[in-house]
């Protein structure tokens, strides 16, 4: 092959998704699969890609292919095209009066039974045209689909202090915007002593056993204990909210949940929840690529998460988490 000149290059759109996507998935087949076009499709794109540039794009590799040099190269630059392209496509569709579009949301499990659904009606209400998909994923797994852009925005959550916040050194190159405080609740067998009072203080749990929910859940109950002089017994672990509310119930252990837990699952007769005496709480935020507020479809989305009435879960809005 010879390489035609730079000038003349004619590198199409569909080709450079294709590189990305195999980049993504490791071989023809299933980037043809996600993108919705026949394998033969998708080979006959390369071959026509390979004949432009003058060089090969992917080389064999087992049961699969892998990228050459140039496909590398190609692969680097589609994700800037995509989005300039989607951006572009956005643009149309608000002149359009957003009746296209497409957006995918991700957010952490108590997030999908009581934010979600009431956004998603919202944008389906006002946006009818847009195309709405939802996957449920903890935070370091959402933030990570918006950086791999198989997410355009996420709803997640942090700890005040936790070492590893994934909203702050490892979020560089997306936007990440503080939504609402969510506070902390010790949920408690009804009969328990501290169970008559209005808040309860952690300190006073040292001897209980404790259930415990997902791991950045748990390690900021140990900070949380560590700060009043013990380490927390932890007797039962699930991720499973209406488990946990049901094993305290029984009279298994008590628990530290986030308010919007109790609003997602309510609360079984003989548990109780009571805030914490030292106020404590987590940050819910919205994370997106830095930028993708420019394409309509996402900034419609970003406007009408901003829009929701956090009361309705007993959330707290921002002048709360001064």
């Amino acid at each position: 092959m010879t390489l035609t000149p730079p000038q003349a290059l004619d590198l199409d759109s569909d080709a450079l998704r294709i590189v990305q996507r195999i980049a993504e998935l490791g071989s023809i087949t299933a980037a043809a699969r996600s993108l919705g076009y026949s394998q033969p499709a998708v080979s006959q794109q390369l071959k026509r890609l390979e004949a432009r540039i003058g060089m090969p794009v992917v080389s064999r590799a087992g049961r699969g292919v892998r990228l050459t040099e140039a496909g590398r190269i190609l692969s680097r630059h589609a994700v800037t095209v995509a989005n300039a392209l989607d951006a572009a496509a956005g643009e149309l569709g608000e002149l359009a009066g957003l009746r296209s579009g497409r957006v995918r949301l991700a957010s952490f499990p108590s997030a999908s039974s009581t934010i979600v659904p009431t956004l998603l009606r919202d944008l389906s209400n006002r946006h009818p045209g847009l195309q709405l998909s939802y996957r449920e994923a903890e935070p370091p797994e959402a933030v990570r689909s918006v950086r791999d852009q198989a997410a355009d925005i996420a709803v997640t959550f942090s700890y005040p202090g936790d070492p590893g916040d994934l909203h702050r050194s490892s979020a560089t190159g997306l936007a990440v915007v503080p939504l609402w405080r969510d506070e902390m609740l010790v949920v408690l067998p009804a009969a328990h002593p501290l169970a008559t009072g209005e808040v309860v203080d952690l300190a006073g749990l040292a001897g209980e056993s404790w259930i415990a929910g997902c791991p950045r859940c748990r390690a900021h109950l140990l900070a949380l204990a560590e700060a009043r002089g013990y380490l927390p017994r932890i007797a039962h672990e699930t991720d499973n909210f209406v488990a946990v509310f049901g094993m305290v119930a029984a009279g298994l252990g008590v628990a530290l949940v986030p308010t919007l837990a109790v609003a997602a699952s309510a609360l079984p007769r003989g548990a109780v929840a009571r805030p914490t005496s030292g106020g404590d709480f987590r940050t819910i935020h919205l994370v997106a690529e830095a930028g993708s507020d420019l394409i309509p479809a996402v900034a419609a989305t970003i406007r009408a998460i901003t829009e929701l009435d956090e009361t309705v879960w007993s959330l707290s809005g921002l002048e709360h988490n001064r």
